[in-house]
C-alpha cells in the first residue's frame, strides 16, 4: 500500500495555503545572506511604497543598502519590531507590514491591509546549507518556519524536534528573533519553540487537546493537525497574531536582544480570547464568560490579550462596543504582575491605565481609559461617587472569580457601572433598583478566570452549569506545563496521651472539649519540635545537601495559624544553630502577633520589610518560608519544591496550597519526581476529594434549591426576635440614605434587647441561621430573575443586626479546658509513605451552595466529666479492642470514616436529612455496608466485621465513634 510521503504532506499543506491566499515561493529566490525573498520583497515595496522606494531608488547602491539596514535592524531588535515599526532608511520611512484595519479606518488604510503578502517556500538553502521543510514569509521576510514527519514512515514529532535541536543558530534563518516561531509538526501534533538553542531549546505544545489531555481528537476531515495551515496560519488570522498577540518580552529594556524571549500564544489562550470576542461581536453586551483555565496555562497574558482585543471589538455603526475594559483582581501581587504584562505588551498603545488609587479609578472611568487596572479592593470607596455609567458599556475581567466575585465586592462594583438616580420615593421601587443595580450589568461582559471554579461561581457566571471555556489541570500536567504535585505524597499519624490536671471534675461540653484538646497537642511546643526534627531532617538530607535545582531548592511550611507560625519559626531556628545555620529562613503572615505579652511582626522577626520577602526568598540565602494563611495563592517560585503541611486543608484551599509547587522551572531542570509533600494533617483520600473536581472540566452537578431559603427565613421569623413592621421600618429609612444610621438603628436595638433576654443555646441557633441566611443569599441574588422583596428586606436588616447580636464563646460558656488538661505522651508515625495520587478521568462535578438550614452546634450540649472525655479520648488511641493494636484501632476508624463520608447514600440520605429518626437508621445501614464490602480484604477488617456483627457492645460503640468524628469534621 503507498502510504502518503513526506513530500506529499508538504503538497497538501502548500495546496491549502495557497487557495487561501498564499503565494507559492520560489527557493531560487532566497537570498540566504540577507535572508529575505528578493522577488516578492521587491514587489511589495513597488505595490505599497512607490514613493518611497523612488526616493531611495535614486542611490546606485540602494538594494545593498536596504538590505543591510534591516539585516542590521532585525539582528538588534528582531523581525517584530521591524514588522510592527518599519525602518528609516536614509530619511525614507519604509513599513513591511500593514495592520489590520478597524472598521473606522480611511479607505487607503484597508487598501494597504489587501497589499501584505504571505508566501509558502518549500526546501530553501539556507546559509550553512540547513533546509527546512517550509519556511512562511510575509512581505519577503520569513516569519516562520516548519519540520513536518509523517507517522506512517516511522517518522514523528520527535523526530522533527531533534531535527530543530541540531541546527546550527549560527546560521541567520534560525537566529534569535529572525523568525517569530518554528512549528515541528505531524499528522497527530504540532509543537513549537520561539528560541533555538541546541540541545537547550524548549518546545512548547500547540495542541488543541483530547477531551481534557494532551493530543489532538480525531478529524473527521483529515488530518488532527490540519488547523495549523486551516485556521491559524489564514491570513487574516496569521496577521492578528502578530499584530495583537506575539509578545517581545522587556522589549523597551536596554539589554541584548539574545537575553530577551518571544512569546507566541498557545493553542488555547489564542482560542479563549478568539472565541470570546468572537461570542461578544454576535450577541453583544451583557453576557457572562466563565474561563476554567488550570494552573500554568499563561493565565496573566490570556486576560491580557483578551483586554487588548476587547477594546477592538466595533458596532455596525464602526464604534467601538466597550467604552473601558476594567481588570478586576483582588490580590496586590497580582494586581502588580497584570499591570506589568499589560504595559509591557504593547507599549506603543498607550492605552493601559493602572488605578493605584480610588481617585485614579474614578478618573479612568470618567474618561472612558481603554484599560484599566485595579484591585476588588479599590470598588468600594468610590461607589457613591461614580455617578451615572448606566449609559456606557464595560468589559470586566475577573481574576481568580471565586474569591472576587463573594458579597459585597460584587455588588459595589456592579452598582458602580450601573448606578441609576431614582426620581420618584417608594420604599419598595428603590429597594428594588438596589438590587437591580448590584445585579449583572446588562452594559457589561464579565469574563471571570480562575482554575478552581466554586459551586457559586458556576452558578453565576457559568453557561448551563458549564465553563464557557476550559484549560484542564490534566492536559497542563501532561503537555508539560505544569507539574503533578500529587505524584509523592507522604503523611505522618499523630498519637498522644492527655492527663487531667486537677482533682475535681467538672462537667464540660464533648465535642468542643476534644477539638480544644486537639488543638492543645497541635500548638503544644513538644509536638512542633518532632514535627520540625523531621522536616528540617528531611529537608537537610534530602533537599539541602543533594543540592537539588542546582543547589536552588526551596521549601514551604504550612501552618494552621499566626500563633504556630511563630512557634515553628523559632523552633526551626533553634534547630539551625545546632547545625551551625546552612541556610535562613522567612516567616510570612499578615498584621500584627501579641503572644504572651510579647508583639510579634514579620518585620520583627525577619529583620527586613514585608515588601521584599518575595525577593529575598528568591535569593539562595533563605530556604524555607513558614506561613499562615499568605503566599497560599497567588505566588509563584518555581524553585518551591517540598512543602510540610501542618493545616487542614480542603476543597479549593488545598489545591491552590499544594500548587504552590506545580511551577516548572527548566532552566533548574525541574522534575515531578523533585517535588515531595509531607503532610501531617490531611490523609490521600481528603487530598483525592479535594482534588478531583478540579482535575478535569468542573460542572454544577444540579441546579441551586432555592426555596430552602424560604425555609431558613421561616424559622428566624419563629424565633421572634424581629417583627415585621422592625423591618419595615428599617428599610423605610434605609432606603434614603443608608449612611444615616441613626435614623434606623432603633429599630436593630430593640431586636437586639429581645435576643439579649433568651437562652444561650437558642441565640446560638438564631446568629447561625441569621449569618448563613446573609452568606447564601448574597450569593444568589444576583442570579434571581425576580426580586423578592421580603429577602432583601431581611437581608439589608440582618446585616446590620448581626453584628450587635453577642453570644458567649466556648471560653466563656465553659471553665478553660486547656488549664485543666496537659500533654502526657505524643509520637508520631508515618502513615502513608511517598503515596501517588491518582485521579478519577472524568470530569469534576460540584453540588449547589448547601442551602439546609443550619443550626448551633452543641445546642443541646453533651455534657460529660471531663474525667470520661479524657479517657474516651485516649483509648481512642491507645487502648487495645479485642486484638487491635492502638495504632491499627486508629487507623481503621479514620479510614472507615473517610469511607463513610464517601459512600453513596451519606450526602442525599444522610448528611441532608432533616428526619433525627431515620438518619439514625440510614446511618446504622452504612455503617454495615462499608464493613461488609471490606470483609474478606485483609484480617484486619475480618476482625472489624466479626466485631461489629456478633458484639452488640462493640458495633454501638463503632457506630456512635465513628458518628461523633463526622459531626465533628462537616
Amino acid at each position: 500500500m503507498n502510504l502518503v510521503n513526506e513530500k506529499e504532506f508538504e503538497d497538501l499543506i502548500e495546496l491549502e495555503l495557497i487557495n487561501n491566499g498564499f503565494i507559492k515561493g520560489n527557493p531560487k529566490d532566497y537570498n540566504k545572506n540577507f535572508v529575505i525573498d528578493e522577488k516578492l520583497f521587491w514587489e511589495f515595496l513597488e505595490d505599497s511604497q512607490a514613493k518611497e522606494l523612488y526616493q531611495l531608488q535614486k542611490k546606485s547602491n540602494y538594494k545593498q543598502l536596504v538590505y543591510t539596514k534591516i539585516d542590521n535592524f532585525i539582528k538588534n531588535n528582531g523581525i517584530l519590531k521591524l514588522l510592527r515599526n518599519g525602518i528609516k532608511i536614509d530619511g525614507v520611512h519604509l513599513k513591511f507590514m500593514y495592520e489590520i484595519p478597524d472598521p473606522s479606518s480611511a479607505k487607503i488604510t484597508k487598501e494597504n491591509y489587501k497589499k501584505n503578502r504571505l508566501s509558502i517556500t518549500r526546501q530553501i538553502s539556507t546559509e550553512l546549507g540547513q533546509i527546512p521543510d517550509i519556511t512562511i514569509f510575509l512581505n519577503g521576510l520569513p516569519i516562520i518556519t516548519i519540520e513536518l514527519k509523517k507517522l506512517t514512515k516511522n517518522q514523528s514529532i520527535k523526530d522533527a524536534i531533534i531535527q530543530y535541536k541540531q541546527r546550527d543558530i549560527k546560521d541567520k534563518l534560525y537566529n534569535f528573533a529572525r523568525c517569530i516561531v518554528h512549528f515541528a509538526v505531524d499528522e497527530d501534533e504540532i509543537y513549537m519553540t520561539t528560541k533555538l538553542n541546541k540541545k537547550d531549546t524548549f518546545f512548547l505544545p500547540f495542541n488543541k487537546g483530547n477531551n481534557d489531555s494532551k493530543g489532538n481528537p480525531p478529524n473527521p476531515n483529515g488530518y488532527k493537525t490540519s488547523y495549523l495551515w486551516e485556521d491559524v496560519l489564514k491570513k487574516d488570522s496569521l496577521l492578528e497574531i502578530i499584530q495583537d498577540f506575539v509578545i517581545l518580552e522587556d522589549e523597551n529594556k536596554n539589554i541584548a536582544l539574545s537575553k530577551k524571549n518571544i512569546i507566541f500564544p498557545r493553542y488555547h489562550q489564542l482560542d479563549v480570547v478568539r472565541k470570546v470576542t468572537q461570542d461578544i461581536s454576535k450577541n453583544g453586551v451583557g453576557k457572562s464568560y466563565l474561563i476554567q483555565h488550570s494552573a500554568g496555562s499563561g493565565k496573566s497574558k490570556s486576560i491580557i490579550w483578551s483586554a487588548y482585543k476587547l477594546v477592538k471589538i466595533y458596532k455596525e455603526d464602526e464604534k467601538p462596543i466597550f467604552d473601558s475594559v476594567i481588570i478586576v483582581t483582588d490580590r496586590k501581587i497580582l494586581d502588580e504582575q497584570l499591570r506589568e504584562e499589560a504595559i509591557g505588551f504593547n507599549s506603543s498603545q498607550n492605552i493601559v491605565a493602572p488605578a493605584f488609587s480610588s481617585k485614579e479609578l474614578k478618573e479612568h472611568l470618567a474618561n472612558n481609559k481603554k484599560i484599566i487596572i485595579t484591585t476588588i479592593q479599590k470598588f468600594p470607596f468610590i461607589v457613591d461617587e461614580l455617578g451615572d455609567y448606566s449609559n456606557k458599556n464595560f468589559a470586566i475581567i475577573i481574576d481568580e472569580a471565586h474569591n472576587s466575585q463573594d458579597g459585597s465586592n460584587h455588588e459595589n462594583l456592579n452598582m458602580a457601572l450601573g448606578k441609576e438616580e431614582i426620581q420618584e420615593f417608594d420604599t419598595d421601587s428603590i429597594l428594588e433598583k438596589m438590587v437591580e443595580n448590584a445585579r449583572l450589568k446588562k452594559n457589561a461582559s464579565y469574563l471571570a478566570f480562575t482554575a478552581t471554579p466554586k459551586n457559586s461561581t458556576l452558578t453565576k457566571f457559568g453557561i448551563n452549569k458549564k465553563p464557557f471555556h476550559h484549560y484542564s489541570m490534566k492536559q497542563a500536567i501532561e503537555e508539560g506545563f505544569i507539574l503533578d504535585v500529587l505524584q509523592n505524597y507522604t503523611t505522618y499519624s499523630s498519637f498522644y496521651e492527655i492527663i487531667k490536671t486537677i482533682d475535681n471534675n467538672p462537667e464540660v461540653d464533648s465535642n468542643k472539649t476534644i477539638k480544644k484538646i486537639k488543638s492543645l497537642v497541635e500548638t503544644h511546643p513538644e509536638v512542633i519540635a518532632q514535627k520540625v526534627d523531621i522536616i528540617i531532617e528531611h529537608f537537610m538530607e534530602n533537599v539541602f545537601k543533594p543540592k537539588k535545582l542546582k543547589n536552588k531548592a526551596k521549601g514551604m511550611v504550612v501552618t494552621e495559624n499566626i500563633e504556630t507560625a511563630i512557634k515553628y519559626y523559632q523552633a526551626i531556628i533553634q534547630k539551625l544553630q545546632t547545625l551551625n545555620n546552612p541556610f535562613k529562613v522567612i516567616i510570612a503572615f499578615s498584621g500584627k502577633k501579641e503572644i504572651n505579652g510579647i508583639e510579634y511582626s514579620e518585620e520583627s522577626l525577619n529583620g527586613f520589610r514585608s515588601k521584599d520577602i518575595k525577593k529575598r526568598f528568591d535569593g539562595d540565602e533563605y530556604r524555607l518560608l513558614i506561613v499562615a494563611n499568605k503566599f497560599l495563592t497567588g505566588f509563584d517560585q518555581p524553585k518551591l519544591c517540598t512543602m510540610y503541611v501542618d493545616k487542614k486543608l480542603q476543597d479549593v484551599l488545598c489545591v491552590q496550597t499544594f500548587s504552590r509547587l506545580n511551577r516548572i522551572a527548566p532552566k533548574l531542570n525541574k522534575k515531578t519526581e523533585d517535588l515531595f509533600i509531607l503532610d501531617f494533617r490531611n490523609s490521600v483520600e481528603s487530598v483525592k476529594a479535594s482534588f478531583e473536581p478540579y482535575y478535569k472540566v468542573t460542572e454544577l452537578k444540579s441546579e441551586i434549591d432555592i426555596d430552602k431559603l424560604y425555609e431558613l427565613k421561616q424559622l428566624l421569623d419563629e424565633a421572634m426576635i424581629y417583627r415585621y413592621e422592625d423591618i419595615e421600618n428599617f428599610i423605610e429609612e434605609y432606603v434614603k440614605n443608608p449612611k444615616a444610621e441613626r435614623n434606623y438603628i432603633y429599630f436593630v436595638d430593640i431586636a437586639v434587647d429581645r435576643f439579649n433576654k433568651l437562652e444561650e443555646k437558642i441565640k446560638k441557633d438564631f446568629k447561625i441561621k441569621a449569618k448563613q441566611f446573609v452568606k447564601t443569599y448574597s450569593r444568589i441574588r444576583f442570579i434571581l430573575e425576580n426580586t423578592n422583596l421580603e429577602w432583601e428586606k431581611l437581608f439589608r436588616y440582618l446585616l446590620v443586626l448581626i453584628p450587635k447580636l453577642n453570644v458567649k464563646s466556648i471560653d466563656e460558656s465553659d471553665e478553660d479546658i486547656l488549664k485543666l488538661i496537659d500533654l502526657n505522651t505524643y509520637a508520631l508515625q508515618k502513615k502513608v509513605s511517598n503515596a501517588k495520587i491518582e485521579l478519577a478521568d472524568e470530569k469534576g462535578l460540584l453540588e449547589p451552595e448547601n442551602m439546609n438550614p443550619r443550626g448551633a452546634y452543641g445546642v443541646d450540649k453533651n455534657k460529660t466529666p471531663l474525667d470520661e472525655i479524657v479517657e474516651e479520648f485516649n483509648k481512642k488511641w491507645f487502648s487495645e479492642l479485642e486484638n487491635m493494636t492502638p495504632e491499627e484501632s486508629k487507623n481503621i476508624l479514620i479510614k472507615s470514616v473517610e469511607k463513610i463520608k464517601n459512600h453513596k447514600d451519606f450526602e442525599t440520605k444522610y448528611k441532608n436529612n432533616n428526619d433525627v429518626y431515620s438518619k439514625d437508621s440510614i446511618f446504622e445501614e452504612i455503617c454495615y455496608d462499608i464493613i461488609y464490602q471490606d470483609r474478606r480484604t485483609d484480617e484486619l477488617n475480618k476482625l472489624l466485621y466479626k466485631n461489629f456483627t456478633q458484639d452488640t457492645l462493640f458495633q454501638n460503640s463503632f457506630i456512635n465513634t465513628t458518628k461523633r468524628l463526622i459531626e465533628l469534621s462537616i
